[in-house]
């Protein structure tokens, strides 16, 4: 069993989809239209590209409700690994990102937590 694809809620896939490739520096991996939405996925520049995650509209109330009350108890919707934490935070700060939480130390780990502007916490990690 592998993980090929998870995937985010989103208030606006086209604001997501900026976000996502131009601040956090994803890349667009597909872009195709479902109705009135699209599927539409990134991948890491950084990792295998195939590896997708989906930037899934919140069109559905139960949606709604769920990825309003994760982020209403500051839980985050996804984490993402990175090398250095540091240079990541400092990175992303350059870049406008607003940041719940500063790189903290957690046991083994060290973590920090932004705001994606579409709805979600992010967390960012280091082991």
């Amino acid at each position: 069993m592998k993980i090929k694809l998870t995937g985010v809620f989103v208030e606006d896939q086209d604001k997501a989809l900026k976000f996502y490739v131009d601040v956090l520096g994803f890349i667009k991996k597909e872009d195709m239209p479902v109705g009135e939405f699209k599927w539409l996925t990134v991948v890491s520049p950084e990792g295998p590209d195939d590896i997708e995650l989906l930037l899934e509209p919140n069109e559905n109330p139960a949606a709604k409700t769920y990825q309003q009350a994760i982020f209403d108890q500051g839980i985050p919707a996804a984490a993402f690994a990175v090398d250095d934490i540091h240079k990541e935070y400092e990175r992303l700060k350059e870049r406008g990102v607003e940041f719940s939480m500063e790189p903290t130390e957690s046991g083994p780990a060290i973590l920090a937590i932004f705001n994606d502007t579409c709805g979600n916490l992010i967390q960012i990690y280091q082991v």
